[in-house]
């Protein structure tokens, strides 16, 4: 497993780098090949973006790596991972070091080719259990999770309907293994604001300017924020030279929510804001983007699968907890599709996003046990 997760450490997967997402699903369809199943690689759906001068234009994605086994089981399951990672091929962080005797820091160690090898080998090792020849289950893994996972979302919602449980190889919450429980949503917008040009010496009063209109939306939405919502107004883009009134502008934007109610308090008064802001500034505002991770609050369905993940791991003596986190993953997706879903079943290790991400390296065969132990405990039919 440590050998695995260290050539595709070696290997840039930047959610961007098309040619290393490439390379990586194909080593990967092999590695999968050894499981009684059949693996395909699947097109990523179409995806668009808003440019910094407002423009709507497509986005490059790789393809996502889908393993179907036993389809036609009464009962199955579904895993899932990510190839892709926060470092683009032109980033400085492209090598591995050893920090101690077993800590690895590495690009994507933790976050998630170690937890890829943990699915792996949780599977080859669940496959000799005789309970496993009478439920199914598929994996995916996508290359688009970094980036919200837009061009997998129908995918993931496909792959979950029907399925008794999933799992998701997010790194643990924290070092000592705890798991994620419930999260926020997340949501990520463009508005792209429309004014009117002038120069701003001679005849400014017949301009409109769309820099002033964004910086009254970014206040206009930090005051929105409430109990279970933050709101981050994250970038302006626009204008042009200092003696023009700008026509154009592009205000960035992520929302947190933390319940469904929440969010839909939001798109109420986001909708609001703009006619407000079109009318007070005679501009034109045009929203692009959606919440694309909904609020994972956890069910009783939920609390049943962690108490057997938890329940799992204390046999295996490494007796685990939970924790609340505002961090958002496919296992938002997941369970918005009213599957149960534990998303950190992944390795312990910390600092993800970073040139201080590690593994630690005695987590992969820990957490590839705890895998084979809950999908051999869901197989024999307990009920969620």
């Amino acid at each position: 497993m440590l050998g695995q997760v260290q050539a595709w450490s070696a290997l840039n997967t930047g959610t961007g780098n098309l040619a290393g997402l490439a390379e990586q699903a194909r080593l990967l369809a092999a590695e999968f090949a050894a499981l009684p199943g059949a693996v395909e690689l699947v097109d990523p759906a179409t995806v668009t973006a808003i440019a910094a001068d407002g423009k709507e234009d497509e986005v490059q994605y790789g393809k996502h790596l889908v393993l179907s086994v036993r389809p036609d089981a009464p009962r199955r399951f579904l895993l899932t991972g990510h190839m892709d990672t926060v470092f683009p091929a032109n980033h400085p962080f492209q090598h591995q070091k050893w920090l101690d005797g077993e800590t690895l820091n590495g690009p994507g160690v933790a976050d998630m080719k170690g937890g890829i090898a943990v699915i792996l080998a949780a599977l080859k090792a669940f496959e000799t259990s005789p309970a496993a020849v009478g439920v199914g289950y598929d994996v995916l893994i996508n290359s688009d999770e970094e980036t919200g996972s837009l061009s997998s979302a129908a995918l993931i919602a496909r792959l979950a309907q029907g399925k008794t449980a999933a799992l998701t190889y997010e790194p643990s919450a924290l070092p000592d293994g705890t798991l994620a429980g419930a999260r926020a949503g997340s949501g990520n917008w463009s508005l792209v604001v429309t004014g009117r040009s002038a120069h701003a010496g001679r005849n400014p009063e017949d301009g409109r300017n769309a820099i002033v209109a964004a910086a009254a939306l970014a206040l206009g939405l930090k005051a929105l924020e409430r109990d279970g919502l933050s709101v981050n107004p994250a970038k302006i883009e626009g204008g042009s030279a200092n003696n023009v009134v700008p026509d154009h502008a592009v205000l960035r934007f992520n929302i947190r929510p933390r319940f469904p109610e929440v969010a839909d308090i939001f798109e109420t008064e986001i909708q609001a804001l703009i006619a407000k802001v079109e009318s007070e500034h005679e501009v034109r505002i045009h929203r692009h983007g959606a919440i694309s991770r909904p609020p994972k609050p956890l069910d009783a369905r939920a609390e049943k699968l962690f108490g057997i993940v938890e329940e799992c791991s204390a046999l295996l003596g490494h007796p685990i907890t939970r924790k609340a986190t505002g961090g958002v993953c496919d296992g938002n997706n997941i369970a918005a599709c009213g599957v149960p879903v534990v998303d950190t079943m992944g390795v312990r290790g910390g600092a993800i996003h970073s040139s201080d991400e590690f593994l630690i390296v005695p987590s992969l065969e820990e957490r590839a046990k705890l895998s084979a132990l809950v999908l051999h405990r869901l197989s024999l039919g307990e009920p969620l």
